[in-house]
């Protein structure tokens, strides 16, 4: 059987960007070029490797996270929790009157036809479940961010360690294709040395500003709101809260949980970065004034320190919940030698060159026979340079039109790690690493001060 790894390898030593040659010599790239990226093949599995999964949080990113899982050969869904009953009637709608329902999670992880749970749950819940799941033997596949506080990150991988079962972060683009190539292209030095990321995401919808709607059959009857609280400050029922939970501190962590913690997940695995060190927040709640508490307008800066992988530089994250005329977003390494826009289907890479001649605006107050001298004396300098060597343009890297998406490969990774094939690439310390350096801009924003991150040890400083 071939392993879905193999194709990998023959991608990476066929790579159109002539990796080697930017050891052995000049780096060749036409100008507006296009090019595919890894075609990768999926092996079957028998049925006497099949693995029993539960959902754990049947809302949107639960049924999402379902629907991905069940795509990869060999797993079947046999259970599912939820607070509300509603969910859990549309759990059958979706999957069938078979399944294992209950509002208990413990319930669940108590059943021995559960070999695995996907914890999609209100963010303050995350850590719990994880532990739970882990401490009853099942694999787990917990939602990013994986932990709502950066301190409790160091319980789970305390009980991943000790139970030794396999558990995996979520954030989706994590294992595409897009990603791979990114990495593989920095590696080769294909931008020179990183100097800045530009990361920037305009939501210009309701759904996109977590308004999502709110069942007419919700009551204190269908709902068990207790529950949901959990560790959270008691207060009277609310539907809002429940359905609407990413406004509010008590139960997420806001833009920076869940946005900029892709984004960390994909530029510290690009780099093969720990993560920043400084973080510098500000914004506001500038049109959602509906009751949350967290804003909607986002800008944080980041500091990366200097590495055996990468140089020192600055990161820069916005997000705006509001974008008057349109939306979109976007993710972009800027280095000294070009730039890469980042996303799971594609890479767009562009090759560049800093003119450093000087031209007419400062040569104007140069005599003439200095003028002439000026220029040959930087010709000669810059003659010796690399960079001269290199054929400018663009190229677009784009996976092949069968690609199943970086959701599935995130999924194929985890229940392939649970058959004991690799291991998961987005394990809990690098999910911890993401997590504390997206919810470091939270801790920036409400003390209205810049905070410092060892992202070595994964603890805040200051």
């Amino acid at each position: 059987m071939k392993h879905p790894d193999s194709s990998r390898r023959s991608f990476l030593k066929k790579t159109t960007l002539a990796t080697a040659g930017l050891t052995a010599g000049p780096y060749l790239l036409s100008a507006q070029r296009r090019d595919s990226l890894l075609e990768r093949s999926y092996p079957a599995f028998s049925p006497n490797d099949q693995i029993q999964l539960g959902l754990i949080g049947c809302g949107i990113q639960g049924i999402y996270d379902t629907r991905s899982a069940l795509k990869v050969a060999g797993v079947k869904l046999t259970a599912v929790c939820d607070l509300y009953q509603g969910r859990l009637t549309r759990a059958e709608e979706l999957w069938g009157e078979g399944l294992f329902k209950t509002r208990d999670y413990r319930e669940l992880l108590a059943r021995e036809d559960v070999d695995a749970v996907i914890v999609a749950t209100p963010d303050h819940w995350h850590k719990q479940i994880t532990i739970d799941a882990l401490q009853a033997g099942k694999a787990v596949y917990c939602e990013k961010p994986m932990v709502q506080r950066a301190e409790e990150g160091h319980e789970i991988i305390a009980a991943q360690q000790k139970t030794g079962k396999v558990c995996q972060v979520g954030s989706q683009g994590m294992s595409s294709l897009g990603n791979e190539k990114a990495k593989q292209l920095y590696e080769a030095g294909a931008i020179g040395d990183i100097v800045m990321l530009d990361m920037y995401n305009d939501r210009y919808s309701s759904e996109g500003a977590w308004q999502y709607p709110i069942p007419p059959d919700a009551n204190p009857e269908t709902v068990d709101f207790d529950t949901f609280l959990g560790r959270a400050p008691k207060v009277p029922y609310d539907n809002t809260r429940f359905f609407r939970w990413r406004n509010y501190r008590d139960y997420g962590t806001g833009v920076a949980g869940d946005l900029f913690v892709h984004a960390f997940s994909t530029l510290n695995y690009i780099l093969s970065s720990n993560g920043p060190v400084r973080a510098q927040s500000t914004g506001g709640l500038r049109y959602w004034k509906d009751g949350r508490d967290v804003p909607d307008v986002t800008l944080t800066f980041y500091d990366y320190p200097k590495t055996d992988t990468h140089a020192a530089f600055n990161a820069s994250f916005r997000v705006n919940f509001i974008a008057g005329g349109g939306g979109g977003g976007g993710f972009r390494l800027v280095g000294t030698e070009g730039s890469m826009e980042v996303g799971q289907n594609s890479v767009k890479l562009f090759r560049t060159k800093l003119d450093m001649i000087p031209g007419g605006y400062s040569m104007i107050a140069q005599t003439e026979a200095n003028q002439e001298k000026l220029r040959e004396a930087y010709e000669a300098e810059l003659g010796n340079r690399r960079s001269d060597y290199l054929d400018l343009g663009e190229t677009v890297f784009e996976a092949p039109r069968d690609y199943k998406g970086g959701h599935y490969d995130h999924f194929f990774n985890f229940f392939d790690a649970i058959r004991g094939n690799r291991t998961v690439v987005q394990d809990p310390r690098f999910g911890l690493r993401a997590a504390g350096a997206a919810v470091l801009a939270n801790e920036s924003y409400y003390r209205s001060q810049p905070v410092k991150w060892d992202p070595d040890n994964m603890k805040l400083l200051s």
